[in-house]
């Protein structure tokens, strides 16, 4: 399939043929919550933390005799039952069990929201940035013309230094690089730019 090239000022300068396995497929909306979930747990680590009844320093032994007090029967203080002793089923920290996402259910989940962003006319494609833009207003029209605002910029690495500087003071607008590229900013922002050379090397990346 073509998908048409536009330069800085939003004219059409060409056109580039994008993989229909990569920007054509229909999304699955089980794959992609999954893939959400798993990135949502990695970017919030949870740093509330208890002491679980191994964790505390004390004595082992038994506080009082099995039988003939007529009391419950009791280890040691340690136990969450007492003041003092381990907390039963609290936060345990960085340490907790995440969901596991394979490396190719990742790759299928970014197809598939490309395919998505390609459907509803969301995804579109930038010429190379040849020089610098260091004027906030520049690059600020380009994305006024075209409708662009709430965008995820998928730069190639010479691109985003060119343009770096002039993108930091708009709002609902993030870049990143073409290896950074995920499901869930590609799903946060309503448009994907990317330019000539980050969406051929996103596409060869998933191409393997």
């Amino acid at each position: 399939m073509k998908h048409k090239v536009i330069n800085i000022e939003g004219k059409q300068i060409s056109d580039i043929e994008l993989s229909d396995k990569i920007f054509s497929i229909k999304p699955n909306k089980n794959v992609l919550q999954r893939i959400v979930d798993w990135q949502i747990n990695h970017l919030k680590p949870r740093l509330a933390k208890t002491k679980q009844r191994n964790e505390i320093k004390g004595s082992t032994a038994k506080i009082y005799a099995q039988k003939g007090t007529g009391g419950a029967r009791h280890s040691s203080r340690k136990a969450p039952l007492f003041v003092g002793g381990g907390v039963a089923h609290g936060p345990k920290g960085n340490v907790y069990k995440v969901k596991k996402i394979n490396k190719k259910m990742r790759k299928i989940g970014l197809m598939q929201v490309l395919s998505q962003k390609n459907s509803t006319n969301s995804l579109f494609v930038l010429e190379d940035l040849k020089t610098e833009i260091n004027k906030t207003k520049i690059f600020n029209n380009f994305l006024l013309k075209n409708k662009l605002k709430n965008s995820l910029i998928v730069f190639d690495k010479n691109s985003k230094l060119k343009v770096q500087k002039s993108v930091q003071n708009i709002p609902d607008l993030k870049i990143i690089e073409q290896d950074g590229a995920n499901v869930y900013d590609l799903l946060k922002y309503k448009n994907v730019v990317f330019t000539i050379s980050s969406i051929k090397s996103l596409q060869e990346r998933l191409s393997k």
